[in-house]
């Protein structure tokens, strides 16, 4: 049913400083400019990588307003794509769900998962814009991962032989990758804070159940990881000690400051499927 994660939706105070961000670090791209009545949101959509990046402000108020208002700026809600919206919305029949402009809204807690946003809309190829190549992940911070996980298998008529275990005893989670399809990275990552006294755990502590970053693939992590050094902005870079620091990190952090309100990951191209299920496709450096 769900294809690939093809946007992020940020619900912010002020837009043109999120914007910024956006297309100072990443080179995204203004799109578009809208509103959305059911979120009672202004909307400015960026291009990045083969997706997009839709930052949502308060217009008076509603559903971003209330968001807002509890947490600041932060990752509102994951977008996944689809072969046809309305067949995604007859075959979920949550109650609640809002169709407008062709997406479909919907609200974690009226299909049984809770911390969860999801826009969904059509699957559309489009031409990579910026300095990432394309979104693959969104990762959801739940009390019991084995149970959300299992909702998401339902809810979303997701193949569960697809998807693949994830634990990290250095983050201190454990949890499922639930792979929309064969051979592809897209999916959501639903995992469970073991540890309190580490980052997430805390997070988790303080925010509850919610979606806690996106993860995305680039060629051009070396650039990136230059850009934001440049500005002193927060940034945590994964690179082996024997590989020289003019050669590609596997991975960087940009913590949630340095985009205006959400954290994003990116990988190296290939790198995610060392934890992915296929640690044999990863590329060497050389």
């Amino acid at each position: 049913m769900l294809l690939e994660i093809d946007r992020i939706q940020l619900a912010v105070p002020n837009v043109a400083l999120v914007v910024e961000r956006w297309q100072s670090i990443l080179g995204a791209e203004i799109s578009a400019t809208d509103k959305v009545v059911c979120l009672g949101a202004s909307r400015t959509s960026l291009r990045l990588g083969t997706g997009l990046i839709e930052v949502l402000e308060p217009d008076g108020s509603g559903v971003v307003a209330d968001a807002v208002a509890k947490r600041g700026a932060h990752m509102f809600a994951a977008g996944a794509s689809c072969v046809d919206v309305e067949q995604v919305q007859k075959s979920i029949a949550a109650a609640n769900m809002v169709r407008e402009g062709g997406q479909l809204f919907i609200d974690g807690e009226d299909i049984g998962i809770q911390g969860l946003r999801v826009v969904v809309s059509e699957h559309e190829d489009r031409a990579r814009v910026g300095e990432i190549d394309f979104l693959y992940e969104a990762t959801l911070l739940a009390q019991n991962s084995e149970a959300e996980t299992a909702r998401f298998a339902k809810v979303f008529s997701l193949d569960a032989q697809e998807f693949v275990a994830i634990n990290s005893p250095g983050f201190g989670y454990s949890g499922t990758l639930t792979l929309f399809r064969k051979d592809l990275l897209h999916r959501f990552e639903v995992i469970t804070p073991l540890d309190p006294d580490k980052t997430m755990g805390r997070f988790f502590s303080k925010i509850g159940p919610c979606l806690y970053m996106a993860y995305a693939e680039t060629s051009d992590i070396l650039e990136i990881e230059k850009r934001v050094n440049e500005r002193k902005e927060g940034i945590t870079v994964n690179r082996p000690d024997d590989r020289s620091d003019d050669l590609p990190a596997d991975g960087l952090w940009l913590h949630p400051v340095t985009l205006g309100g959400m954290m994003l990951g990116l990988s190296r191209p290939s790198m995610a499927w060392s934890w992915s299920g296929h640690p044999e496709r990863v590329e060497e450096i050389s």
